[in-house]
């Protein structure tokens, strides 16, 4: 069987990036989702997707060149997080990804990217795992 175009993107590497965590941002995550959880507060535990934060505010590269997906077609089809240690304001987060999967469905082009996130001491603090659908994809046949 041929690969596909979209299968070859199967392994393709994001880059690599570096985040601090900061008590400011944690609060302000916390506020702009509307949890007043104290904790969130002390930098005691981190709100469930802080991920995103971190994902946005590395420099992370895009996606969407590295995928070559048409922005105006695409959709967030779904995030998952687990954290594995924990992860405390001066931290220093380094993200590493692959796409895991991608596969053609129903015209669509879906793409699933994992990514772990280290401590400055090298220890996996977090995984995710998220879908990019790209709606009315093309698929190359041969």
């Amino acid at each position: 069987m041929i690969e596909s175009k979209i299968e070859s993107k199967i392994g393709t590497k994001t880059g690599t990036t570096t985040f601090t965590v900061e008590l400011g941002k944690v609060k302000e995550f916390a506020r702009a989702l509307g949890d007043p959880h104290p904790s969130y507060e002390t930098g005691e535990c981190l709100p469930p997707t802080f991920g995103t934060v971190i994902d946005f505010w590395s420099g992370d590269s895009s996606l969407s060149a590295l995928l070559n997906l048409n922005m105006a077609k695409v959709l967030h089809g779904g995030q998952e997080y687990e954290y594995v240690g924990k992860i405390r304001p001066g931290d220093v987060i380094t993200t590493e990804g692959e796409v895991e999967n991608a596969y053609t469905k129903a015209g669509m082009n879906f793409f699933v990217v994992r990514k772990s996130y280290r401590n400055q001491n090298g220890e996996t603090v977090l995984l995710s795992r998220s879908t990019i659908i790209e709606r009315n994809g093309e698929e190359e046949s041969d």
